[in-house]
């Protein structure tokens, strides 16, 4: 499982070709090598599952490089999973939407959640997303009851990427 990542949340004009190119490297191309270099102790029947980010299918101000990162990753993913086919290694990934990790940081920077009844109803599935709701999508795309799943991003974001959100 691939689930490096993080994102550079800067303007344009604020951006380095260096903070680019180190969001690109991390979320990008970390996964890349990773199965590269494993790929010898891969056997017929591994997965291999990229946690990409619905920031790849949707956006917001700043976030180029993440987006743009985690877009790669989802045409690597499905890329790999045609490469890898032909030896038994099915290839997917993942897109979390909202998951709440507060609690889940280092012990220097936990926090207890701050949510709102507001940001559980942007939902459809009524809450915000937790650790193990990707947990357990990362354990059904490795198990056997996935085995003719591959080259596929499933989403998992209670969701929160098809409701249409209107202005009042």
């Amino acid at each position: 499982m691939n689930n490096a990542g993080f994102g550079n949340w800067k303007t344009i004009e604020e951006r380095t070709v260096e903070e680019w190119d180190e969001v690109i490297n991390v979320n990008l191309r970390a996964p890349y090598l990773m199965v590269k270099h494993l790929l010898p102790a891969l056997k017929r029947g591994a997965a291999v599952v990229n946690i990409a980010s619905t920031r790849a299918l949707m956006s917001e101000p700043k976030g180029e490089p993440y987006a743009a990162s985690k877009g790669g990753l989802l045409s690597l993913t499905h890329a790999l999973a045609i490469s890898l086919g032909p030896r038994g290694i099915r290839v997917n990934a993942i897109s979390p939407g909202w998951i709440e990790v507060s609690e889940y940081k280092k012990r220097s920077k936990r926090q207890v959640p701050q949510l709102r009844e507001v940001d559980h109803l942007q939902h459809p599935a009524g809450r915000v997303g937790k650790p193990e709701d990707v947990a357990n999508a990362i354990l059904f795309l490795c198990s056997a009851e996935s085995s003719f799943i591959t080259g596929t991003n499933l989403v998992v974001d209670g969701g929160m990427t098809v409701k249409m959100i209107y202005v009042e």
